[in-house]
């Protein structure tokens, strides 16, 4: 699939993958060195992320979502770091925001930059959203939301699905995604069948 947008910043890159679910990658830039987080490996985006600085690391957030992050790692000579409880000599904390049995996810607070990374609890494609909001929380975690993101207030929302927020928004839309989870749950419910129902046999 290729890469369906770009988002630069003062302090990284995405990459949105062209297809249904909006796989997104990050590349982080701190002193010099750049942390991938949960990459696709488009060749002109690791191309575009590693001109960024030197490789620190590939960070993979949640435990399914593996996608090119130890091969990327293995290429780069970095470790490939797996759902970490901390990233030593990074500038982020590791939150863990879901560790049930079969799913396991970290997400990240740069507090430098005000940044939110957040593989999969929530998200921007049309999937998580329903077309209703900004942002929304996975369907399989709306009934009961974690509370592990909320107080946080970004201005840059990065997420492993759908492109990224930055300015006041991101942190009010982080907001309606957690205080309207449940109510909009059927109405998501009813976009996600409508999509399967129009997908091509």
């Amino acid at each position: 699939m290729p890469v369906k947008t770009y988002d630069e910043y003062d302090f990284g890159l995405s990459w949105v993958m062209d297809e249904p679910l909006e796989r997104a990658s990050h590349a982080l830039v701190a002193d010099d060195r750049v942390w991938l987080i949960d990459p696709v490996d488009d060749p002109e985006a690791i191309e575009r992320a590693t001109a960024l600085g030197e490789p620190a690391a590939v960070l993979q957030l949640l435990d399914r979502h593996n996608r090119d992050c130890a091969a990327l790692a293995d290429r780069l000579g970095v470790l490939h770091v797996k759902v970490p409880d901390v990233v030593p000599g990074s500038p982020f904390e590791a939150i863990p925001v879901v560790r049930f049995p079969l799913w396991h996810e970290t997400a990240l607070w740069w507090q430098e930059q005000r940044a939110l990374i957040v593989a999969e609890v929530v998200g921007s494609a049309p999937p998580y959203t329903g077309g209703r909001r900004p942002v929304g929380v996975h369907i399989f975690l709306r009934a009961f939301p974690p509370g592990g993101l909320r107080g946080y207030v970004p201005g840059h929302l990065l997420m492993g699905h759908g492109g990224g927020l930055h300015g006041e928004r991101a942190a009010s839309a982080l907001d309606e995604a957690f205080e309207h989870a449940r109510g909009d749950l059927p109405e998501v419910l009813k976009g996600l069948a409508g999509q399967i129902r129009g997908r091509p046999a």
